[in-house]
């Protein structure tokens, strides 16, 4: 297993100024970070050649791997013009995240008003042909593409798990994300057991959860279901933190796992508190 940290970790000094992305890899490093994995916001990344270099060159200088690189997307376009635009500047973004050295990458894939099983069923193929596309121009690279439980639409274990197979291709997995199956009021631990076989990258991040009778006011967000989550350090929330990596880790996962702090505490407090649990927890077990 290599810990590391997603820049998104960050995002709060990145987006004031405070900190630019040279920084944040030094300071990741400072921190016994093993990997970077590169979310292109709070800077502007796509399409910038000469700044991927940088970022690889500086990674390197520190003596960490870039894990990952991770963007949006959204293939439930009005149009078919839109749907194979949308596919070549996500091919765009993989020539990208060559430049920048990865050998993973994830990508969104829809995002909609209607979040039944049923639209999920109508829109599978399409989709899954996006995908599929993608990953194999990626292949050409040697990148694994993969989708993450995120954005409502593709967020259960079983919706991500239907299309991984649909796209029928050994280099289209999932980041597996331990906190965002919360959001379609899925239980972490049980939906980790469901998806660590199709992991490429794994997310760590945590969420304090209250029950949608509870409105805890500003700072929190709703479930599918109406209920309550905001973000929190890694180990302090609501996710069964220690049976999550224990799952993790009694499947034989050995790859990259990446912090991501999304909490109101400051960033770099609280994304160091969090590799510093994720560590012990991760070392405490046999």
């Amino acid at each position: 297993m290599k810990l590391g940290v997603s820049t998104y970790s960050l995002f709060q000094a990145l987006k004031s100024g405070e900190m630019d992305i040279m920084a944040v890899i030094d300071w990741i490093a400072d921190q016994g970070g093993e990997h970077v994995e590169i979310v292109p916001l709070g800077f502007d990344l796509p399409g910038n050649f000469e700044l991927a270099d940088q970022i690889r060159q500086k990674a390197e200088s520190r003596g960490i791997e870039i894990s990952n690189y991770a963007i949006g997307a959204n293939f439930l376009t009005d149009s078919e013009e839109a749907y194979h635009k949308e596919i070549e500047r996500v091919k765009g973004e993989v020539d990208l995240a060559a430049k920048l050295g990865v050998k993973k990458m994830r990508h969104d894939v829809a995002q909609s008003a209607d979040r039944s099983i049923s639209n999920f069923n109508q829109q599978l193929g399409r989709m899954a042909e996006a995908c599929r596309q993608i990953a194999d121009y990626a292949l050409t690279y040697g990148i694994t593409t993969s989708v993450e439980n995120h954005g409502y639409f593709v967020q259960h274990s079983d919706r991500v798990q239907a299309l991984i197979q649909a796209v029928d291709r050994p280099n289209f997995r999932t980041t597996l994300d331990i906190g965002n199956f919360m959001c379609a009021d899925e239980n972490s631990v049980a939906a980790v057991k469901n998806n660590i076989s199709y992991a490429s990258m794994v997310h760590v991040k945590d969420f304090y959860l209250r029950p949608s009778h509870q409105n805890p006011g500003q700072g929190w967000f709703q479930t599918l279901q109406g209920n309550y989550l905001r973000g929190a350090i890694a180990g302090h929330g609501d996710i069964d933190m220690r049976e999550v990596l224990r799952v993790i880790k009694s499947s034989g996962y050995d790859g990259y796992i990446s912090l991501e702090f999304e909490g109101m505490e400051e960033c770099k407090t609280g994304t160091l508190i969090g590799l510093q649990n994720i560590k012990r927890l991760w070392e405490d077990m046999e």
